[in-house]
Parts: C-alpha cells; sequence; structure tokens
C-alpha cells in the first residue's frame, strides 16, 4: 500500500488505514481524516512539507510525517 505522502498532485485517493499511536492517530482523526473518507492532494511545498490535501469541503495542510501515517487505495 502507498501513503497520502507519495500520492501525486491532484490525485484523488480513499484512505484506507492510520498508522501512528495514541495523541497522533486523534489528532489525525480529529482533522477528519478517518478510514474511507476520500482526500485530494492540492499542493506540495518546494521541499515536500507540508502537503496541502481538501477533505470533507475544506483544505487542510499535513506536515511529512503525518502524511506518512496515513495509508490510502
Amino acid at each position: 500500500m502507498k501513503t497520502l505522502r507519495e500520492a501525486k498532485i491532484g490525485e484523488t485517493v480513499t484512505v484506507a488505514k492510520l498508522h501512528g499511536e495514541g495523541p497522533v492517530k486523534r489528532r489525525i482523526m480529529d482533522m477528519g481524516i478517518t478510514r474511507g473518507v476520500t482526500v485530494t492532494v492540492r499542493k506540495v511545498a518546494p521541499l515536500g512539507d507540508p502537503v496541502e490535501v481538501t477533505v470533507r469541503g475544506y483544505e487542510l495542510s499535513l506536515r511529512k510525517a503525518d502524511a506518512e501515517m496515513i495509508e490510502v487505495q
């Protein structure tokens, strides 16, 4: 499986699984990223951090480390 960090600009993916422990996983879920939700990659900063995505109708910026914890298909 690939992670959200590996998704290309303009690609729409579905969240398959969240990795991470305790508060980190909870924070990602509080931002609206849960299993089964569709995420569209909007922009990636020149050095790859952060990644801007659209999820549940709003734009969200994720750190590279957080995007690696989100497994997509």
